[in-house]
Parts: C-alpha cells; structure tokens; sequence
C-alpha cells in the first residue's frame, strides 16, 4: 500500500481533498492511504509516508521540505494551485502516483 500525505498549515484545508483523491483511488481500485497533516507534524509523517504533497498556502516550506524528505529518500512537491483551488482528487492523486513512480 501506497501512503501520500497532503500538507498544510493546519492539516485542514485539505482535508475535502484528501476525500477527493480518495474517491478518485477508490474509482480505480488503488490501495493507497491518503491524510491530511499540518506542517508542524512533517518530520513525523514523512518518516512514515511514502510521498508528500504541499498546499499552495505552505509553498515557501518546500526546499526545507524537500532536503528533509530526501535524508529518507522520499518526495515533496507543492500541489498545482489551480487543481487544488478546484479540489480536483483526480488531478492531485495523478501528481502524488507520479511522484511515487521516480522516487
């Protein structure tokens, strides 16, 4: 099973996308655990996750991000500000699969 978290400051905003993406997987028939976790916990969850995803309102944390995700060899990218505005699971789930993919 596959584990991408979305992060943001609170780990609210994107917890309706985390349902999206999870509707999307689901559709597919995909086994992967999806969460929601505010930035203050990303140490912790990175070390259990296989890839994260920023939310547009945390971009500045993404090289700090990044160079801890990569003592671990794990992925951090910022998720695409329009497809998170519109909360599309589809587009953002693609995203996280395709990280998974080169990690």
């Amino acid at each position: 099973m596959k584990k991408i978290f979305l992060c943001c400051s609170a780990g609210m905003s994107t917890s309706m996308l985390v349902k999206k993406m999870e509707q999307a997987a689901a559709d597919r028939g995909l086994d992967v655990e999806i969460a929601a976790i505010g930035m203050a916990n990303f140490e912790e969850a990175i070390a259990s996750y296989d890839v994260c995803l920023l939310g547009p309102q945390i971009k500045f944390k993404l090289a700090d991000f990044q160079a801890e995700a990569a003592k671990l060899n794990k992925r951090v990218e910022a998720i695409d500000p329009m497809a998170y505005g519109m909360m599309k699971g589809e587009q953002v789930l693609d995203q996280a699969l395709s990280l998974l993919e080169t990690a």
